[in-house]
């Protein structure tokens, strides 16, 4: 199953991040994702397939936004 991410999607992930934070926020896709975090704003690249194992599940968006 192919799992279709988007720019401005929230992601929780498997580990958290020093600061203590799970959710990320897409930045961008493609061959290499760019991922910012939520707790410190930290800004990362990951490769596609260790980004997709990483990743617990998305978040889902708000009613109304």
């Amino acid at each position: 199953m192919t799992v279709h991410y988007e720019i401005g999607d929230i992601v929780k992930m498997k580990k958290t991040h020093p600061c203590g934070s799970d959710q990320w926020e897409i930045t961008r896709t493609g061959i290499d994702f760019g991922l910012k975090c939520l707790g410190c704003g930290r800004r990362v690249m990951i490769a596609r397939p260790k980004f997709e194992k990483a990743v617990k599940n998305i978040v889902p968006r708000e009613a109304g936004k």
